[in-house]
């Protein structure tokens, strides 16, 4: 407890900031949007930053920014994130009536969270304690919603990737970051839970068309892109029992345009889904033959069907150098009882996972919130574990990993195994996964020709298919 002799200052410093810290709270869960739509969210933070000195760095055509805490000495920089996003839940009692958001995701606790630590540690007591710098970042759009919107934003070159910490990469927001951490809100208040990991995904927009025709009187006539959709959906579901168990795929489309009057055969649909995994080789393997699968549901009724793929999130995996240093942390703030190690693979993504790929990452998950994460009863009961809590264990974190001339931190960066080299290694990786496909062709002779995955992916499987 020695090596911590610092924490019942810093803990005292940050209860001083309550008030702030609350007042964050309320105000983003009241004015919740969805990704790349947090303006009300971004502009307030930044005005809040600004008060206490700090400088920063707008993202200008999105949401977000950050800001860094430089104490002039020599050392790594370390990275608290918060994230700005809401999910869509219209049946939550306390939605956007006008869009349906809502923070049923607790991230509007991050960022008051994280708010508390940018205060406490720009006091001078704590500044002088490190070296190095603090960069601290409001992100967009982690939640992956409204793919047709983030693709919209896309081809506009607004951005390049749908996941906001994809994004902040690639816009340079992370140069210098030696390491990264963000606590997560869920599970019994007073608690911090640390998990092995999370699943990486691939998005799929995909748009089957068919032939409009009279419903009553000309069927025949028509080719009907619903019972296509339904009997591509029938395939991937007789799929699922060929899942391995170890790989943790999930499946789960929905229909976003299904017809629209019910006298005519339903000419265009469209869906959305997300393939997930473990590993990249897993879900990359299991979504070509979810695009098989759809394909052949198509070429089956003579529709047509085209398959937008994009890059999702790269699987989470938590470092255990930087949640060790996190731990201890938060053992000597909440008692050794009140920390959980476990074991527990989450099926869930997040685009914490595609930082682990390039830099050592930790996201445990701060007790205080009840309910069913994105359903309509998720709240935060306890906003002292939530986020004056979560503030202290953020603001700690910084302390342990950069004093001492932040030989802790160092040692992290020294030891990290990441899965790719550098920055742009990982860059190659993610946008292997893109595709836009044609998936059927009708030949003249009566045979249709299937394709359905990026010859990228192909590897060593000369049975699957290609574009």
């Amino acid at each position: 407890m020695s090596a911590y002799s610092w924490m019942k200052s810093l803990a005292a410093r940050t209860e001083g900031h309550r008030e702030r810290i609350f007042a964050a709270e309320e105000f983003l869960w009241k004015h919740p949007a969805t990704g790349y739509r947090e303006w009300k969210a971004s502009e307030y933070l930044a005005a809040r930053f600004k008060e206490m000195g700090y400088v920063p760095r707008l993202a200008g055509d999105i949401p977000g920014f950050y800001a860094d805490l430089d104490t002039g000495r020599p050392g790594p920089r370390v990275a608290l994130l918060g994230e700005l996003d809401s999910v869509l839940c219209a049946s939550h009692p306390e939605a956007d009536p006008d869009t349906g958001a809502v923070h049923a995701c607790g991230h509007h606790a991050q960022c008051a969270a994280l708010l508390g630590a940018a205060a406490t540690l720009r006091e001078p007591e704590f500044t002088d304690m490190l070296c190095g710098s603090v960069r601290f970042m409001a992100v967009p759009a982690e939640e992956l919603l409204e793919l047709s919107y983030r693709e919209e934003l896309r081809q506009r070159g607004v951005i390049g990737y749908f996941g906001g910490k994809v994004e902040f990469l690639r816009r340079g927001y992370f140069e210098g970051v030696g390491m990264a951490l963000l606590l997560h809100v869920g599970g019994p208040a007073g608690t911090l839970k640390f998990k092995a990991g999370n699943n990486g995904c691939i998005l799929k927009n995909v748009r089957i068309t068919g032939r409009a025709a009279h419903a009553g009187g000309a069927p025949h006539e028509g080719i009907n892109a619903l019972y296509a959709a339904n009997l591509g959906l029938a395939a991937i579901n007789a799929l699922r029992e060929t899942f391995r168990e170890r790989d943790h795929i999930r499946v789960h489309p929905i229909l976003t345009q299904a017809g629209r009057a019910v006298n005519v055969i339903p000419d265009q649909v469209t869906l959305e889904s997300y393939v997930r995994g473990a590993t990249l080789e897993a879900f990359s393997r299991e979504n070509g033959r979810v695009n098989r699968a759809l394909a052949g549901a198509a070429a089956a009724l003579g529709a047509r069907i085209a398959i937008s793929d994009r890059p999702g999130y790269m699987p989470l995996k938590n470092d255990p150098e930087l949640g060790a240093a996190v731990r201890g942390v938060a053992e000597a703030l909440c008692g050794p009882d009140k920390v959980v190690l476990s074991p527990e693979w989450d099926t869930g993504c997040t685009d914490m996972g595609d930082l682990s790929c390039v830099m050592p990452v930790v996201q445990p998950s701060i007790g205080g919130a009840q309910g069913q994460g994105h359903g309509d009863d998720y709240r935060i009961v306890d906003r002292e574990s939530a986020c004056v809590l979560a503030a202290k264990i953020l603001a700690a974190s910084a302390v342990a990993l950069l004093s001492d001339g932040g030989a802790r931190a160092q040692q992290i960066i020294e030891r990290g195994n990441t899965p790719f080299a550098t920055t742009e290694d990982y860059f190659r990786a993610i946008d292997a996964l893109a595709l836009d496909c044609e998936a059927v062709q009708y030949n003249d002779d009566g045979t249709a020709t299937l394709a359905w995955q990026n010859p990228g992916l192909r590897r060593n499987d000369k049975k699957e298919g290609n574009c």
